[in-house]
């Protein structure tokens, strides 16, 4: 470390962060990964039934932005279809931006990193260029120095950045099959919503529209 000048130590610290970062997504997304579809299909289970209340404990009871999803159009059931859609993807996108949350780190990690190391390669020539004009000629030894930093910073920066691009990749996908799951939990359960009794819209929920007798 000590060859490589004092930009190592920041390059290290990157690598640490997004290190850190890497993991606690990852372990976010672990747990918020579930099998949709059966827990679509219980849902759907329960609102053919009419059994709303159930729906929404099953919800509640779930992990992951999946289940927030469902849970907001169970609860706005007997709301207009619109009203429906619009709080469904309210909600999306809340949870859309808590998965892609500390992905930017990494991101920036992956691009900056490298060009640490490129300013670790010139502050390196420049130790070099200096040492050649104090001494004239100088020896191989005395230009160790810049070469060692000129080179452990490039290697170094490379190191921490390529990593971190591919593990920034992985976790946008993760990112995007969990986008894909709402989506499709979503649109099966506002179809099933859509299908039910017209007397049901606009109801207050428990409560049973029933018709007077002519």
């Amino acid at each position: 470390m000590s060859k490589g000048g004092p930009l190592m130590w920041l390059i290290l610290f990157n690598g640490i962060l997004a290190a850190v970062v890497f993991f606690e997504r990852l372990f976010h997304y672990h747990r918020a990964q579930i099998h949709t579809t059966d827990f679509v299909a219980g849902i759907i289970n329960n609102l053919k039934r009419g059994n709303l209340t159930e729906a929404i404990t099953v919800c509640e009871g779930t992990a992951g932005p999946v289940a927030q999803v469902v849970k907001t159009a169970v609860v706005h059931y007997h709301r207009d279809r619109f009203e429906i859609r619009e709080s469904v993807q309210d909600v999306a996108r809340t949870e859309v931006a808590r998965l892609e949350r500390y992905l930017p780190v990494l991101a920036t990690v992956a691009q900056v990193t490298p060009l640490v190391g490129f300013l670790g390669t010139v502050t390196g020539m420049i130790k070099i260029f200096m040492v050649i004009q104090t001494t004239q000629l100088a020896t191989p030894g005395q230009l160790a120095g810049g070469v060692w930093e000129a080179l452990l910073t490039t290697a170094g920066g490379l190191v921490v950045a390529i990593p971190t691009y591919v593990a920034y990749n992985y976790l946008v996908g993760r990112v995007q099959h969990q986008v894909l799951d709402m989506e499709r939990a979503a649109n099966e359960v506002l179809a099933v919503i859509s299908r039910r009794p017209a007397a049901a819209e606009g109801a207050a929920p428990g409560v049973v529209n029933k018709s007077k007798p002519a």
